[in-house]
């Protein structure tokens, strides 16, 4: 629900905004967050328009944002441009409600942090570092990198898994087609032998006739069981679990080791190079981690430093993060470049993800056509035995 809400400011600058919540009681509830003392409040006939928000599209704005401020254009008139150009609806009127918002009193990371699914913990936190030390079209310009540098790991880490998935599920969809509606075929033919058939064909022709009468349960069945999995791993425990599990994945772990590592290294070099205190910056990137065991990794990070200690101790102790990984960190602390380091850490790991995801993919791609030869083989093998024993039963008569 989205109100329309005028309230007072600690100083008595009264302000005019809308703010999205449940009800009207926890609209009220995120304005006092925001030191605000609420004069009225109603809910607004204007409704959100409909659709999703993409990557993509924060990616553009934040490039298009940074170009336009740079070039000296108000933030309002700015966002008012970006506004009218936003290709999503949905985008379009998050745009209008940040730029009524600021006209209303708010400051641009504020009035972005009410739009939690659209702009990330780490994209206010860098926006209000760019506000608060005056150099906003700086701050939007790494933004904008980091973002695009972002969406391309993101992109070849989905390169590496599209094509194992789209392949293997091709080759499923075939195995089942051939075993539910092929096979019954054969079997009316073999039974008119009245001979005893192959083990093989045997066993093919018994997994067909299961499909068959069970094909339903087995959905449902396989229906529960992924339903059962998603709400499982929607829990601590569960998401914990299944992270761990995929960082010691013997082929895809290392790769989402990379990727970690990676994002690490951008996220936090970016941040800190932006002007935001380590400690913040540390919280934003494991809220942001993605892996709950590598949050945690990050959070024993931040009480370290808290309590005088250095960033590279519990990372080195994660057994996560490569030695030389720690050393550049370890060597970066204690040179006071610690930004530039990470950074780097990133580029390099960059171009390790892109190796490993060209290495994956050429080494899945024989060992899925193997997998598919071999299923297929077996049931076409099976399907011919009995003919090829008919055949010589023929011949020996003969």
């Amino acid at each position: 629900m989205l109100f329309a809400y005028k309230a007072k400011e600690s100083n008595g600058r009264v302000v005019e905004g809308e703010v999205e919540a449940g009800d009207q009681k926890s609209a009220i509830a995120r304005l006092r967050e925001q030191k605000l003392s609420v004069v009225a409040i109603a809910e607004t006939k204007k409704k959100k328009k409909k659709g999703k928000v993409t990557s993509h599209d924060i990616v553009i704005f934040s490039r298009q944002l940074s170009t336009l401020v740079s070039s000296g254009v108000p933030i309002v008139q700015g966002l008012n441009i970006l506004e009218s150009q936003a290709e999503s609806p949905a985008f379009g009127f998050v745009i209008g409600a940040i730029k009524t918002d600021i006209e209303g009193g708010l400051s641009i990371s504020e009035a972005m942090r009410r739009h939690p699914k659209v702009f990330s913990e780490l994209y206010v936190s860098m926006i209000k570092a760019g506000e608060t030390g005056g150099i906003l079209d700086t701050i939007l310009e790494r933004l904008s990198s980091y973002l695009e540098s972002a969406e391309l790991l993101k992109a070849k880490v989905k390169s590496a898994m599209m094509y194992p998935m789209v392949v293997g599920g091709a080759a499923m969809l075939i195995t089942v087609f051939l075993i539910v509606f092929v096979i019954p075929i054969f079997k009316d033919i073999f039974m008119g032998f009245g001979a005893e058939l192959p083990f093989m064909t045997r066993l093919i022709i018994g997994a067909s006739d299961f499909m068959r009468a069970y094909i339903i349960y087995v959905a449902i069945a396989l229906g529960g069981a992924g339903y059962a999995l998603k709400k499982y791993v929607k829990t601590e425990q569960g998401s914990r679990k299944v992270d761990d599990i995929a960082l010691k994945l013997p082929v895809f772990g290392i790769l989402l080791k990379k990727v970690a590592i990676a994002k690490f290294s951008r996220t936090l070099g970016t941040l800190i190079k932006s002007g935001v205190p380590i400690l913040q910056g540390l919280e934003t990137v494991a809220k942001t981690a993605g892996n709950k065991v590598i949050e945690e990794v990050i959070f024993k990070a931040r009480d370290s430093i808290k309590e005088g200690g250095r960033l590279a101790e519990p990372l080195k102790k994660s057994n996560i993060f490569p030695a030389m990984v720690v050393q550049m960190i370890g060597v970066g602390e204690e040179t006071g470049s610690l930004d530039n380091m990470l950074v780097k850490i990133a580029d390099f790991y960059d171009q390790e993800v892109d190796t490993a995801v060209k290495g994956l993919t050429s080494m899945l791609e024989p060992i899925i056509m193997i997998v598919m030869g071999v299923v297929i083989g077996f049931i076409v093998i099976a399907m011919f035995m009995p003919m090829f024993e008919m055949g010589d039963l023929a011949s020996r008569q003969g």
